[in-house]
């Protein structure tokens, strides 16, 4: 062996140790954020790791400031240790969610609970720019004020192709398909920023920070709000799609010869259970006046209301569109195979109606062994999944990697 291939052996043996060293530290990180305070010797135990490997692999973590050691619990068998934490409330995350019209910017910590929520002006075409500008600055002022701030997660409408840095079609708000987050966000702050499709965030955001969806391994978080899109972990996997456009359920045909969309297709399901195809549709009806004057949300959220009081109208259309969302849901079912299947964002305030409408069109067409081993639900999370799920993307990093985030030595 010469010297060149010895050197290139070694530079692999080295790469190699980071590598499982850091697979170890991710490990006993996802352990804590599970389990809470545990003993070394618990966490060894349910690892499979050694005594010695995760006492050097915790003493770098608390070096580094990640974890910290608490006063003594009981561990295995009825003896007192040390406990070590991986305390929720030390570390913040940013969110930003982009929709089309709106943007959303929120503070969370490890768990999702929320610090702080801000809507920035509503988006039209001719004013991203100045939203752009405004972010920068929401960002900027957030970060000078919580020095606990270690990264920010963007949830973009997709498909996002993530190679790239841009989203491929944005129904309705044609203005951000030209816009590049990567360049515009990934060297701008003092932390990291991490941008993903928001369905996908959303899913992330069910998986970390919903109990109900804890570490449920085949899991769908089913989009609808300006868009629709779809989310999905299988086999405990997140699914990306060789460009990071997988899922994109919003653009699967319903209808050959439907509704027209922006992505050049006809009947697309988002033309038919989307804030912005419900505002459209509402247009003329009498259902809610004045909903010219509306953004998409505030509309969506009119005819709920409307629905609520029992207004007939509202209810009829409530339920139709709980159909359409019930036709997705197929889709999903037939695709995926997932456990649970989550509804979350505007449309899924509809409520319990609009979740039996669904559910009537999955009875109906839905293979009875699949449907009766699937939960279908609605976001139980406390603020809105895309921008708690821009954070979870930000805090999955932090999870997997915290060499990105600290010098572990």
């Amino acid at each position: 062996m010469n010297a060149e291939s010895t050197g290139k052996t070694s530079r692999t043996t080295l790469t190699t140790q980071s590598t499982v060293s850091e697979t170890n530290r991710s490990r006993v990180l996802h352990y804590l954020y599970t389990h809470g305070i545990s003993s070394r010797a618990s966490i060894a135990h349910a690892l499979g790791l050694s005594a010695a490997a995760i006492t050097k692999i915790t003493a770098r973590l608390i070096d580094a400031g990640i974890i910290h050691e608490v006063g003594g619990i009981e561990g295995r068998k009825n003896r007192r240790s040390i406990g070590l934490e991986l305390d929720p409330e030390r570390f913040h995350f940013i969110g930003v969610k982009f929709a089309r019209s709106l943007v959303e910017i929120g503070v969370f910590d490890l768990k999702g609970a929320t610090s702080s929520l801000t809507d920035l002006p509503t988006v039209k075409n001719d004013t991203i720019p100045e939203t752009i500008h405004s972010i920068h600055e929401t960002i900027s002022t957030l970060l000078d004020s919580d020095p606990s701030i270690v990264a920010i997660g963007m949830a973009v409408p997709g498909p996002y192709l993530r190679h790239e840095g841009r989203t491929a079609v944005v129904s309705s708000m044609q203005g951000w398909r030209t816009f590049n987050f990567h360049d515009e966000f990934s060297d701008a702050f003092r932390v990291p920023v991490f941008v993903e499709q928001d369905a996908r965030a959303g899913v992330l955001a069910q998986y970390l920070f919903d109990p109900a969806s804890n570490n449920c391994d085949n899991l769908a978080y089913y989009l609808l709000g300006e868009g629709v899109g779809l989310g999905v972990i299988d086999d405990g996997r997140l699914v990306n799609g060789a460009q990071g456009a997988a899922a994109e359920i919003g653009h699967v045909s319903i209808d050959v010869n439907g509704l027209p969309c922006d992505c050049g297709n006809r009947g697309c399901l988002e033309r038919y259970c989307s804030a912005v195809a419900i505002h459209e549709r509402l247009a003329g009806t009498g259902i809610v006046p004045d909903t010219g004057d509306m953004t998409h949300k505030q509309a969506c959220h009119a005819l709920f209301e409307q629905a609520a009081q029992g207004n007939q109208a509202a209810q009829e259309l409530v339920h139709d569109i709980g159909r359409y969302v019930g036709y997705g849901c197929v889709i999903i079912f037939n695709t995926f195979n997932p456990e649970r299947i989550v509804l979350g964002d505007i449309i899924a305030e509809g409520g319990q109606p609009l979740l039996e409408a669904a559910r009537e069109v999955v009875d109906e067409r839905v293979i009875p062994e699949l449907n009766k081993a699937t939960t279908i639900c609605l976001s139980k999370l406390p603020a809105d999944a895309a921008v708690i799920g821009a954070a979870a993307v930000a805090v999955t990093q932090f999870l997997e990697h915290p060499s990105r985030f600290f010098a572990i030595t």
